[in-house]
């Protein structure tokens, strides 16, 4: 079987190397020119690593990953610690530690592992073609892929989806803009190894380590859709947004590289179960498009390459009834997912005041076991959880 993979991100390559561990001819484009991800790093939790290592990548997500040995909340203003708890229970419970991972060194590493120099840059799909024996890929160059199957794992803006839905879809403002990057660590802002997160106000400044003694960083402000930017002046957006914020927060804001540092406004899809049109399938941010609230956006993707490969594991010879299985067994709990993000979006940010206040007000007496909870209530569920 011959199959085309349209995005190299995360879950495309994913579903790349899924596909040829069972022998299958793989085609993957991608229509940047190089290397760019968007965000500076993404929360690796033990569902995605279970993935990787699924994927013959163990060693090398270990090496690229930060360790997280507690998580803390900490008083936006006063900066009290109202919690502060290990993970070791959550890594007893599922079995895998959780990474977080510089986003580019893990885009790298899963392109390296499918093979760079087979990977087509520079190609953007225009349109694409569903026929009885094979698909076809139309590219904005004026050139064509066909192969038994098309996997679009074509992003949070996909084409495809609207080919397969048959109708354009609109993607939900989540009511806030996310500035994020890579620091060198600084015990001022948190401890080496925990997961620090400042809140208040509606609002969230949180640090974690990755690799090489960094810190990933974001901060959350909850500001109207459509605001301008200038590249460059994220620091003096964020002095302003965050005057009177704990000392770690301007300790932070004076660190952080303004030229460097992401501005991402933030989008989910509502969920829908119809993934699959013909030979043509939907993987990733293309099918369950969600807020990075509960760190699952890309451990989900990963979870539809394992997916994918199960379903034509136990389909060898049909490539459409393969492609059912993959849906059928994918979409309640992508879209779990996409729901359970959304509501502690609104929660953290405000969207009723009442309950974000109780939930401050629960930091302060929690001992990590209902977080704890909700983070495995998160990665249980997957093909490999």
């Amino acid at each position: 079987m011959k199959a085309v993979i349209i995005g190299a991100g995360m879950g495309g390559t994913s579903a790349a190397i899924a596909l040829r561990q069972l022998g299958h001819d793989v085609e993957v484009y991608e229509q940047v020119t190089e290397n760019k991800p968007v965000g500076a790093a993404i929360s690796v939790w033990s569902n995605g690593v279970r993935c990787l290592d699924h994927l013959g990548l163990g060693n090398e997500t270990a090496a690229l990953g930060g360790i997280i040995d507690s998580m803390s909340y900490i008083d936006a203003f006063t900066g009290e610690t109202m919690c502060r708890f290990s993970m070791a229970p959550l890594i007893d419970e599922v079995g895998r530690r959780p990474y977080p991972i510089a986003r580019a060194e893990l885009q790298l590493m899963l392109m390296n592992a499918f093979g760079h120099d087979d990977i087509h840059f520079g190609k953007r799909m225009v349109a694409l073609h569903d026929g009885p024996e094979n698909a076809t890929v139309e590219f904005a160059d004026g050139t064509t892929a066909s192969g038994d199957i098309v996997i679009a794992a074509d992003g949070a803006r996909s084409l495809a989806r609207d080919h397969v839905l048959g109708r354009d879809v609109e993607r939900r403002y989540a009511g806030y803009v996310n500035f994020n990057g890579l620091v060198p660590i600084d015990e001022r802002i948190g401890p080496a190894t925990e997961w620090t997160t400042y809140v208040g106000d509606s609002r969230r400044v949180s640090v974690m380590p990755v690799a090489d003694d960094r810190f990933y960083f974001f901060f959350d402000v909850t500001v109207p859709e459509g605001l301008p930017f200038e590249r460059g002046a994220a620091r003096d957006v964020l002095a302003e947004e965050f005057a009177g914020w704990a000392p770690g927060v301007q300790t932070l804001i004076e660190t952080l590289d303004p030229d460097t540092t992401n501005r991402v406004e933030i989008f989910d899809v509502d969920p829908f179960h119809t993934w699959i049109k013909g030979r043509i399938a939907l993987l990733g941010d293309a099918a369950h498009n969600t807020t990075p609230d509960i760190g699952q956006g890309g451990c989900s993707a990963m979870e539809d390459a394992i997916a994918l490969q199960f379903a034509f594991r136990d389909h060898p010879d049909d490539p459409l009834a393969a492609l059912s299985a993959y849906e059928s067994s994918r979409t309640e709990r992508a879209a779990d997912l996409v729901l359970r993000a959304r509501k502690r979006s609104d929660v953290t940010h405000g969207k009723d005041p009442e309950a974000t206040a109780a939930w401050y007000e629960e930091l302060r007496h929690e001992d990590g076991t209902n977080i704890i909870r909700g983070i495995v209530g998160n990665i249980v569920g997957g093909p490999l959880t």
